[in-house]
């Protein structure tokens, strides 16, 4: 075994990496670049090693130096996580001309099926089913426009080297074919160094399945279940699942043979995952093979008990398997929700900034993969912490929160309260919007395809208003909190003589646009909430004033909410609504329904920034006249390009940034007559 093994990589998977190698008692090594001097997984590991500046394409994925890092510490092994240089053949091949493992497949499978033009290629010498596209490399904007035509609209751009869905758009029209494939070919080429762009049909209403392989370098491979990746956002998967709940056993069976055929023909050997399109009538296609660890993966060890980097680990040191088909056994259901340093409130942009606050939920520790858990699961793996920066050079992720159940409505609810209980704060983040997802009846169902979030949030996501029986919940425990608090400040020190403050039992909760008249009976054990209309909820739980989660209970049912303060209430967060509730005594509602309600400034004649981010490019000049759609400027955050559109038609008076700047959120980038 390893002596030493250095992880090329950052965030959390450098951590989770880390992790296993500690448990193996295996030294680790960091690499890190200036923005990451003081990040987790450089305090994780045993060493690190400074390798330049913030931006990737002068620190993470420069070979030479990384090899340079491998040199100086002596490893004799290198895990690439994912993205970056996990699947740069040329990276195996100086790693193999060093004599440093590569804890990864060998370099010629990485050329073959690392490419997505190569695999595509040998998936279709080898009789597997693929989409239509075409697989050549594409030279200009007006080739793209040629072939996309003829392939006939929608199309897929992707970028040969990509991953992780940078390099990617889809196309509808000539015209989006044409700025799509420039977008792609820059996102490419600075994420992978490699801009090459291949275009294919997209299918408009596919499931999003993959299979997990495991090989060795003896010729045995197995497979071990399957994936349900088909919530995605801008082809970046949000939401994970092991197993899927559209799939058969005839079906899974099918898929995974053919996916450890497909990886034996090119002598794959280490951790792979096969990707498949799947239709409604369960006909599977192949897509590309990630020849590398995927960022879901947790799912798959939560399921089958089986550490995958554990098993990388010593695939690349020349063990055989020692786990066969048999011996993989799908056990019960895991859900992965990855919580991203995006504002769903801004068509989820990029936010970056410092962690004021960060909180996740307790995981299980007596769990440990090979041991089947008596109860639910909690994972978060993640490469952040509370006081850290979340950067604008690398992707947003912040962390892959988990849960196991032994069946899927159990894993579901689990999830439910641990996205509730994980505290965020700081930066704009996706966790409203995740809690969402699975209160969504498409999602609870089990029918969704890669269509979920364009089909069910077409306008974007506004946030949660929640049902009458939830806000209801919600209101009695305000009103029960909200009596806390005012025992609390009844009995102040320091009172005037005859100034003695009373609370009372009458108490109106507004909220969510509605308005409820309480009468609260409290007893040492809890309180019960009384509604005007008889109906009455019994409230327990554990919180004080200033607590900024609560764990109460309503009627026997958990309710975790995190809780901010407002004047006369508090700011709720629960089950993606984000809700000011106002606590009054009667005299004061009477008084607050008097108030008039605050207008917002008008913003329509500005073009603001949604994001903090460099502009790429301007496309207008000033006295320009403009029309409803037309692309103005391009904004580049966290390796992702964003055109902003005029979203009506009018004439450019005054342009206040240009090429290069950098802008904070709602920068005015220009202004219109």
């Amino acid at each position: 075994m390893f002596n030493k093994i250095l992880i090329a990589n950052r965030g959390e998977i450098a951590c989770r990496v880390i992790k296993t190698a500690r448990k193996m008692g295996i030294p680790t090594v960091a690499i890190y670049s200036d923005a990451d001097a003081k990040a987790l997984h450089v305090q994780m590991a045993d060493e690190a090693i400074h390798i330049g500046p913030p931006p990737a394409n002068q620190s993470y994925i420069v070979i030479d130096k990384v090899m340079d890092a491998i040199r100086q510490s002596g490893a004799q092994a290198v895990h690439p996580g994912y993205g970056f240089l996990s699947e740069n053949a040329k990276f195996a091949e100086a790693l193999e001309a060093e004599g440093v493992a590569f804890v990864g497949p060998p370099k010629g499978a990485i050329e073959s099926m690392g490419d997505k033009i190569t695999s595509k290629k040998i998936a279709q010498e080898a009789g597997v089913s693929t989409v239509p596209g075409y697989m050549g490399l594409i030279g200009d904007a007006d080739e793209a426009v040629k072939i996309s035509t003829e392939i006939g609209y929608p199309v897929m751009l992707k970028a040969s080297a990509g991953g992780g869905g940078k390099g990617m758009r889809i196309a509808w029209t000539d015209e989006e074919a044409r700025e799509g494939f420039q977008s792609s070919k820059n996102e490419a080429a600075n994420s992978f160094g490699d801009d090459r762009i291949f275009i294919e049909k997209f299918v408009t209403q596919p499931r999003h399945i993959e299979i997990q392989v495991l090989c060795d370098s003896h010729g045995n491979g197995i497979y071990l279940g399957e994936r349900e990746c088909s919530i995605q956002r801008r082809n970046q998967k949000v939401v994970e699942e092991a197993p899927s709940p559209f799939l058969d056993e005839a079906t899974r069976k099918a898929m995974g043979e053919q996916a450890v055929s497909l990886a034996k023909a090119v002598g794959y050997a280490s951790a792979g995952t096969v990707e498949f399109i799947v239709d409604g009538e369960k006909n599977f296609y192949f897509l590309e093979m990630n020849t590398r660890l995927q960022v879901e993966h947790p799912v798959t060890e939560l399921i089958t008990g089986v550490d995958l980097v554990e098993q990388m680990i010593r695939v690349a040191a020349g063990e055989k398997l020692s786990i066969t088909q048999e011996d993989v056994q799908l056990n019960g259901w895991a859900i992965e929700n990855r919580l991203y340093a995006e504002d769903p409130y801004r068509g989820f942009l990029p936010s970056i900034g410092r962690l004021t606050r960060y909180r996740p939920p307790a995981e299980t520790a007596s769990y440990t993969p090979g041991v089947t858990p008596d109860d639910i699961v909690v994972r978060n793996d993640t490469g952040v912490y509370e006081g850290g920066e979340i950067s604008m050079y690398y992707d947003p992720m912040i962390a892959k929160l988990c849960t196991w159940g032994p069946d899927r409505a159990t894993a579901i609810e689990a999830m439910r309260v641990a996205l509730d209980s994980f505290e965020v704060e700081g930066i704009g983040h996706n966790l409203p919007f995740l809690s969402a997802v699975m209160d969504h009846p498409k999602f609870v169902s089990g029918d969704m395809t890669t269509a979920f979030i364009a089909e069910e949030y077409p306008d974007g996501f506004e946030g949660v208003d929640l049902g009458e029986a939830d806000l209801r919940r919600v209101a009695a425990a305000c009103a029960a909190m909200h009596r806390v608090a005012e025992i609390r400040r009844a009995r102040v020190s320091g009172r005037m003589d005859n100034h003695e403050r009373k609370v009372g039992t009458h108490w109106n909760v507004s909220l969510q646009d509605q308005s409820y008249d309480v009468v609260i009976d409290a007893d040492h054990d809890g309180a019960t909430v009384a509604f005007g209309d008889g109906s009455a909820l019994r409230v327990s739980g554990a919180w004080t004033p200033g607590d900024q989660l609560a764990q109460m209970d309503v009627d026997g049912t958990p309710l975790v909410l995190k809780v901010g303060k407002v004047s006369g209430g508090f700011r709720i967060r629960t089950r993606g609504a984000d809700l000011k509730v106002h606590v009054r005594s009667p005299r004061q509602a009477e008084l607050a329904r008097k108030m008039p309600v605050k207008t917002p400034p008008d913003t329509s004649k500005m073009l603001l920034c949604p994001m903090p981010g460099l502009v790429v490019k301007v496309d207008v000049a000033e006295g320009d006249e403009v029309q409803e759609g037309q692309a103005l400027c391009t904004i580049e955050a966290m390796k992702m390009e964003n055109i902003l559109r005029a979203e009506k038609k009018g004439t450019v008076s005054k342009i206040n940034a240009g090429a290069g700047d950098s802008l904070a959120v709602d920068d005015v980038i220009m202004e219109f007559e």
